[in-house]
């Protein structure tokens, strides 16, 4: 046994140890491009899921606080030119946005609560005394509805439109002998909307200067209530929101699923009126786009509603990403223009750390044969390997990690530019040579092929085919690498295409680059 041991490179117990160690680096190979497989399809279906629409699933309830017969109250319109909307007593509905069609096909505008299932109601709960109802019959008479209750209080209500905010002031009278109190309140139902990409949809609430938000999921689970000194309730959805806004201190916020639909609802403080008196209540509603320049005209009428807008984690990016790609666009006339301008400009931007990073690989292939003999010399010696790599690194004044900060620096920009995307307003059925949306993904999946080729291009100039060993990490990475191609393809694949437009245009810019620098 002893002999069978030791017995020089001949030895049984060497020769299993060779056998053993080559295995290994053939199942380290394996293993390394297996693992890298599955975190990139783990990784592929996890993004695929965020991002794919998902249907909410209502629940039907029996009880249904909201119906009222309001068949005999009679219905008005107001309007001005850019929205006009269905008043029926206490409810504003059918709210059409002249300026947004719902498809390119016809000439259908978006409607926001549409339908006598879906309305904003503003109206008044009193204690000593009655006030109008959803089912009240009011008079109207020039733009101006009254009514008199049996106590001979006069309610009188006006209705005024403008740049997308209605203006409902209520004016109470009180003709009778004793004081009374109102609590003014606003309520919104929705019946919800589909799941929008990576865009915080559902309800909202603007509580004690900041945003509350509530997804479809979260509301058909439970209820929400909020106490705040001012604020707004409302519905969004990717491209439109509609809000209800109290001018009274001290309210209170319920968010809940009410039968099949959605509902919010603000409670304002009573408000005291003494006898012989009169006071004036105002509410305001926002019903259109979410787009920054116009919620920033109507947060002159409704403080805060310019928040409403989800910009995501990298907001401090998305916001001027957003506003240079509306300034291109009214530039160029054409945002598919403004995303390649806009691709253009943020690659010479980060020209220099291109460049590093360029030069930093060119390097590091250069120091491959000096590499592959330090792994030889010190294969069972960990430590020193480690030493004498850090001596090689410094002494080519490169590091592994020098190459991978430009994509590293991508990473914000891509998030950035992917959600000023799916929430410009204006990007929404603009149209770029064979796209028709370039909110949408490609129909005919050219842009992601295109991407792919690009992508695979620019890896094979960077020269990621080397001689290193099967053993060493860094060519088990780029044999993966070469995969990623075809991954990012099949990803990029249902994504918007003003996105894989961008990302297409970034290769393309990367690969003259790089001749560029090749050449000098």
């Amino acid at each position: 046994m002893v002999e069978y041991l030791d017995n020089g490179k001949n030895s049984g117990f060497n020769q299993w140890i060779a056998g053993q160690n080559k295995s290994g680096a053939k199942a380290s190979k394996f293993s390394g491009f297996l693992w890298w497989t599955v975190v990139f399809v783990l990784a592929w279906w996890l993004f695929s899921m965020w991002v794919a629409p998902k249907k909410h699933e209502e629940k039907k309830l029996v009880e249904d606080n909201n119906v009222e017969n309001i068949s005999n109250v009679p219905v008005t319109k107001i309007a001005d030119d850019k929205i006009s909307a269905n008043v029926q007593g206490l409810r504003i509905y059918d709210i059409e946005l002249k300026n947004y069609k719902q498809n390119k096909k016809d000439n259908a505008n978006v409607t926001l609560l549409s339908g006598d299932k879906q309305f904003a109601e503003i109206g008044l709960s009193a204690g000593s005394t009655t006030a109008p109802s959803s089912s009240t019959v009011w008079k109207n008479n020039n733009s101006e509805m009254t009514w008199t209750n049996s106590d001979k209080v006069l309610f009188k209500r006006k209705l005024e439109v403008k740049d997308y905010v209605i203006t409902v002031k209520d004016e109470i009278t009180n003709n009778s002998s004793k004081n009374i109190s109102f609590a003014p309140y606003a309520k919104i139902l929705s019946k919800g909307q589909a799941k929008s990409v990576a865009v915080a949809t559902g309800g909202m609430a603007y509580v004690n200067s900041g945003m509350e938000r509530n997804s479809w999921n979260s509301l058909d689970k439970k209820s929400y209530a909020y106490q705040t000194t001012n604020g707004f309730i409302g519905f969004a959805d990717q491209y439109w929101e509609t809000v209800a806004s109290i001018e009274s201190p001290d309210q209170t916020i319920l968010m809940k699923k009410s039968d099949t639909r959605y509902q919010v609802d603000s409670n304002a403080a009573p408000v005291n009126v003494a006898a012989g008196k009169s006071v004036t209540v105002q509410t305001k509603i926002f019903a259109g786009p979410r787009d920054p320049k116009i919620l920033s005209t109507a947060s002159s009428s409704i403080p805060g509603i310019e928040k409403t807008m989800d910009y995501g984690w990298f907001w401090f990016l998305a916001r001027p990403m957003l506003w240079a790609l509306n300034a291109l666009n009214n530039l160029v006339l054409n945002y598919g223009l403004a995303i390649v301008l806009l691709t253009i400009m943020l690659r010479l931007v980060m020209w220099p750390l291109t460049r590093k990073s360029y030069t930093s690989m060119a390097a590091m292939q250069k120091m491959q044969p000096e590499m592959q003999k330090i792994q030889k010399l010190y294969a069972n010696d960990k430590m020193r390997l480690q030493m004498e790599m850090m001596k090689l690194y410094q002494t080519h004044k490169t590091s592994p990690m020098s190459g991978c900060l430009p994509m590293l620096l991508q990473i914000p920009i891509f998030f950035a530019l992917y959600k000023a995307l799916l929430i410009s307003v204006p990007m929404r059925q603009a149209g770029f040579l064979w796209i028709h949306d370039l909110s949408l993904m490609d129909p005919y999946f050219i842009l992601p092929v295109l991407m792919g080729v690009t992508m695979w291009w620019q890896q094979h100039l960077q020269g990621t085919s080397n001689k290193s060993s099967g053993t060493d990490p860094m060519a088990q990475t780029q044999k993966v690498m070469k995969w990623m191609p075809i991954l990012f393809t099949f990803m990029f694949a249902w994504m918007p295409a003003g996105l894989v437009l961008y990302w297409t245009v970034s290769n393309v810019f990367g690969i003259i680059q790089m001749y560029i620098i090749k050449r000098k």
